[in-house]
Order: structure tokens, then C-alpha cells, then sequence
């Protein structure tokens, strides 16, 4: 199911992240089944054990798998842990990882597709697949902890993570209060299961050369169809690092933390 050769997605360089950044997240584990989930995550500022916080969920892209739990922070994760930010925003931040043989959403890939979606395709007939199924089970129990502001509990991710972002949506509806799925893609069929009156945010590059930017439009206008509150934010020109505009956007946090169920 997922023998994926998306080359293009593995060519963007990862780099050695400060030592100072790693530190600000914690090193954790959620095991299930038999199964392991690494993932690192970031209390607030002056944390307080006796209080609710907004949670943020965030899923990497496809070059950033493996088992060393540290390179799903290479972006994004800076942009929660600047101080700045945490201070203005406190939040519990959680960045997991995907083993290098899976993936994050169902998908098909067939390199030999030439229409617009860029040979994607979105399979939702299916049980969730192992690392998602961990994911949803980690937020569930992080929910369930007495820390969480359930109310408050946000999801987006790049690429592969955009991806996963879409389906996680309509695996557990009712359960984010917004979402902001970057240079990614999914099923138009499912977004009935959770649009109505959903505030979702969605970034992609006009030139993308690796998810084409046609699946984000399509998922925009599904949205919107079906009664989302979506804003839908397209950068020409910008190939697939389309994360860093959307990072840079100075009201992102800002319109994120505002959303409540």
C-alpha cells in the first residue's frame, strides 16, 4: 500500500536543528498494541499542571520519517517555540513522527498519472492506517488528561502531513476546532463528514512541482461547497516549501488560537 516513490518529496535538505530548539520539546513515546508512536512535545511557559491549554497537533512531511524522533520538528517547530510566541499563545504543542515504511494518510500514488491531481490518489474505504490510527489514539488520551482545553484542539500539517490533515479531519469530526493543512491534499467526498461551519485555513504554492496545487483548490471549493468556513491562500510562484510563507504569515497564530467549538 505504501511502496510510494515520491523522490521529489524526500530531495528537500534537512538540517541539524539547534541544539537549544530540541531542547524546548520533550522526548516521548506512545505505545499501543505493540506499536510506537515517537513524538515530541512542548508545554507552555510557565506550565501549570492545574490549568487547560489549547493543543496543537502538527504532522511533518514525507522526508522528515524515520525513528530519531527530531526531524519532524524541522518545520514548524520553531515557530511554536519561539518565545515570543509562547508567551502570546501558550499552548501544548505536539509534533509526531511516521516511521520511514508508512504514511500518514491513505493514499495511492501512481507515477504514470497525468491529470492535475498529480497522480494522488485518496483512498477512504479503508481503516485508518497504523501511524494516523496511533495519532488519533495519543490525542484522545491527551484529551482525556485533565490538561487539554477541548475546546481548543487545532491540526495542520505539510505535504504528507497536509495529507493527513484532510483525512484525520474526517476520521474524528467533531473533535478539532480548526485546521490548517499546508501544500496538501484529500478526499472532496469526506468533507461533508465535518465542514459545516469548520474554519479551516489552506496554504499551497501556484508552482508546486511535487503536490499540485489543483488538489488544494479542489479541497477549498468542496469546502466552501459544503459550508466551511475556509480561507484558502496560494503564494504564485512558490514551489513546494510552501510552509515557509505560510509560517510567516503574521496572522496565523493569532487566527488559529481564536478558534473555539
Amino acid at each position: 500500500m505504501y511502496k510510494l516513490t515520491l523522490t521529489l518529496l524526500l530531495a528537500f535538505a534537512m538540517t541539524n536543528l539547534p541544539a537549544q530548539f530540541q531542547q524546548s520539546y520533550e522526548k516521548k513515546e506512545f505505545i499501543s498494541g505493540g506499536d510506537t508512536l515517537r513524538y515530541r512535545i512542548l508545554y507552555p511557559l510557565n506550565y501549570n499542571a492545574n490549568k487547560k491549554y489549547p493543543l496543537v497537533l502538527f504532522l511533518h512531511g514525507a522526508g522528515e520519517r524515520g525513528n530519531d524522533n527530531e526531524a519532524q520538528l524541522i518545520h514548524g517547530g520553531n515557530l511554536f517555540a519561539d518565545s515570543a510566541m509562547r508567551q502570546k499563545f501558550p499552548a501544548i504543542v505536539v509534533f509526531p513522527q511516521c516511521p520511514q515504511n508508512d504514511w500518514w494518510a491513505r493514499i495511492i500514488h501512481d507515477p504514470n498519472k497525468k491529470d492535475s491531481l498529480g497522480a494522488f490518489g485518496f483512498v477512504s474505504d479503508q481503516p485508518i492506517g497504523t501511524s494516523l490510527g496511533l495519532v488519533s489514539q495519543l490525542l484522545d488520551t491527551l484529551a482525556a488528561s485533565g490538561t487539554i482545553n477541548t475546546k481548543k484542539m487545532y491540526l495542520g500539517g505539510l505535504s504528507m502531513g497536509g495529507m493527513g490533515t484532510f483525512e484525520l479531519l474526517w476520521r474524528k469530526p467533531n473533535f478539532f476546532a480548526a485546521a490548517i493543512p499546508i501544500c496538501g491534499g484529500g478526499d472532496p467526498q469526506k468533507v461533508t463528514t465535518y465542514a459545516r461551519n469548520f474554519p479551516i485555513w489552506i496554504f499551497h504554492g501556484g508552482s508546486d512541482p511535487v503536490v499540485p496545487v489543483s488538489n488544494s483548490r479542489l479541497m477549498n471549493n468542496a469546502l466552501k461547497a459544503a459550508g466551511a468556513k475556509a480561507t484558502y491562500t496560494e503564494y504564485p510562484g512558490v514551489g513546494h516549501n510552501s510552509w515557509d510563507n505560510a509560517f510567516a504569515e503574521p496572522e496565523l497564530l493569532k487566527w488559529l488560537f481564536k478558534q473555539k467549538k
